[in-house]
């Protein structure tokens, strides 16, 4: 039953909502694109990739814009069955999400160039690990979405705690060190927002996966992790 359920998920992919897919997978992919190249602006001290990064992010504006149009036209040109409603509403829940990922993005690029102007420091903390678990939260997220597999989408919730720790260990480590080089805080402040930013990605990914999970199996994985932290 539940299989011929999501056979049947899988085949409302047509017209009009099929372009509302495909706009919501050009947006996915144009928020990766910016969150990656943020972090090599970052780890390469690239100010080219920085600006890039914020060129971009207009572009992802208008995409959000663009995909609750299309659900409020679909919704009230097409009379759309249950079904077809909650993967409209999904869609319109994951374009905010993803809009704050990109939104982060700038941020992290934004932070890059202030330490791209000041001396190279040596933080004692690795971005680049915790970067490539969020990446691939958003990148499964939008799998599980567009392949309709909600079994994909429950684990990013457990990767989000592991996410949530590295930022604690990054935020430890940089008090620590402040305290021994008063003189690099600028400059250690700046990682340190950057590792919240990919911290808030990963929240934002972690949503994208609750909304796919719920509109493809009608279960609410946030109050099983609620249930659980008690």
């Amino acid at each position: 039953m539940e299989q011929e359920r999501l056979e049947h998920m899988r085949g409302i992919f047509k017209g009009s909502l099929l372009n509302l897919k495909d706009t919501l997978l050009m947006m996915a992919s144009l928020t990766d694109r910016n969150l990656t190249m943020a972090l090599s602006s970052y780890l390469e001290r690239d100010d080219n990739k920085a600006q890039s990064v914020e060129t971009e992010d207009n572009v992802v504006d208008r995409l959000e814009i663009e995909i609750d149009e299309m659900v409020v036209t679909y919704l009230a040109t097409h009379g759309p069955m249950a079904t077809e409603c909650r993967m409209a509403f999904c869609a319109s829940k994951i374009s905010p999400a993803l809009e704050g990922i990109a939104d982060q993005a700038v941020s992290i690029a934004r932070r890059a160039r202030h330490l791209n102007g000041l001396a190279e420091v040596q933080s004692g903390v690795d971005i680049l690990p915790m970067g490539k678990i969020v990446l691939s939260m958003i990148r499964e997220a939008i799998n599980a979405f567009l392949e309709v597999n909600p079994e994909k989408a429950a684990p990013i919730v457990l990767l989000d705690k592991q996410v949530d720790e590295m930022n604690r260990d990054n935020e430890r480590t940089l008090h620590r060190i402040m305290a021994e080089q008063t003189q690099n805080i600028p400059a250690y402040i700046h990682i340190m927002f950057i590792s919240r930013a990919l911290e808030k990605c990963g929240d934002y990914a972690k949503q994208i996966a609750e909304e796919v999970h719920y509109l493809y199996t009608a279960q609410d994985i946030r109050h099983e992790r609620n249930t659980a932290g008690k």
